[in-house]
């Protein structure tokens, strides 16, 4: 195998990733990058405006709008930090977790559906190496 194949392989991988994602987010009303954010923040629980916008590699002016829109859906609040005055977290609210869940779910079942002709030993070597490329990235 060459650099070439696993760069051509890597490029259908997030194609196809790409297209299912969208496909899933369509019905639900919300853009991807609304689904992005709602999936970031139910991962990680409490961020910070600052924190969030570096996970998801936007600029803190682009996540207050989208931060704005997704609060104005009723998916997300803002909550004062305790100790810094001038910081918030977003966090997300009870429909906002409902909706995470469900996505989630949705990347659960698709796991397991491309994983289905894999062994054990299979899936700990696929893991091993994704943990290792993403420690890269």
């Amino acid at each position: 195998m060459t650099i070439e194949t696993l760069t051509n392989q890597l490029i259908e991988l997030y194609d196809k990733v790409s297209s299912w994602e969208h496909s899933v987010v369509k019905d639900s009303g919300l853009s991807p990058a609304q689904m992005h954010t709602i999936e970031v923040i139910g991962h990680r629980k409490n961020l910070r405006m600052k924190e969030l916008a570096e996970k998801l590699g936007v600029t803190t002016g682009t996540l207050t709008i989208g931060v704005d829109n997704l609060e104005k859906l009723g998916l997300v609040a803002r909550k004062p930090h305790t100790t810094d005055r001038r910081s918030f977290f977003v966090v997300l609210t009870t429909e906002g977790k409902r909706i995470f869940a469900e996505h989630h779910r949705f990347h659960e079942d698709f796991t397991r559906e491309i994983s289905v002709e894999l062994d054990n030993h299979e899936v700990e070597a696929l893991c091993g190496l994704l943990g290792k490329v993403l420690d890269k990235m």
